[in-house]
């Protein structure tokens, strides 16, 4: 399932939808580099070929830009945790190389963790987080897939646990870095008994 943050879109000319396109590909990248308190309209326009009154226009609330940048990196996260997947017939090897690799994509990119707990902060904060739920049952309806494939009891719930279990791994892997083999032994517990 595919997040997509509500927007005016179904309005806009083909035109304009490729030109608010190049602006949430150029935000995406603002937010990978700079976090999301460098991700300013400034910013923005610095890093794609229109300019700050063109990310206005198109993007009046840049809080609706941020979410859907933000939910660009969750789309391409979700999309290459399911072609890891698909490398594998055995159920229990799929969930076991999701899972080595969700856990890689932030070990190898800190910023992509700090950014997506920053916004969920900010989201947060601002009781903006229709967005971020989509993100987060995007994500827990993946892990329920892999663990239903596996014929697990109540897999929705236990891919919720296994999220929440995920997100902590991720913060205090960036503390205290543990081999995979170690989280496994944490997940079968967690998941699997």
């Amino acid at each position: 399932m595919a997040v997509t943050p509500p927007s005016h879109r179904d309005r806009l000319s083909p035109n304009q939808l490729a030109k608010q396109e190049q602006i949430v590909e150029a935000a995406r990248a603002v937010l990978a580099k700079e976090g999301l308190a460098g991700c300013t309209a400034r910013a923005i326009a610095d890093a794609s070929p229109l300019t700050k009154s063109a990310i206005h226009y198109y993007f009046a609330d840049l809080d609706l830009l941020i979410d859907r940048a933000m939910a660009g990196h969750v789309n391409a996260f979700l999309d290459h945790l399911r072609a890891v997947g698909e490398q594998y017939e055995d159920h229990a090897e799929r969930l076991w190389a999701v899972l080595e690799a969700y856990l890689d994509v932030f070990a190898s990119n800190p910023n992509a963790a700090f950014v997506w707990f920053e916004y969920w902060v900010a989201v947060g904060r601002a009781d903006h987080v229709q967005a971020a739920e989509a993100m987060l049952r995007s994500v827990t309806e993946l892990l329920t897939d892999l663990l239903a494939d596996l014929g697990i009891d109540d897999p929705r719930a236990r891919a919720r646990a296994l999220q929440s279990y995920l997100l902590g791994a991720i913060v205090q892997q960036r503390v205290r870095r543990r081999p995979f083999a170690t989280l496994r032994e944490e997940i079968e517990l967690l998941c699997l008994a």
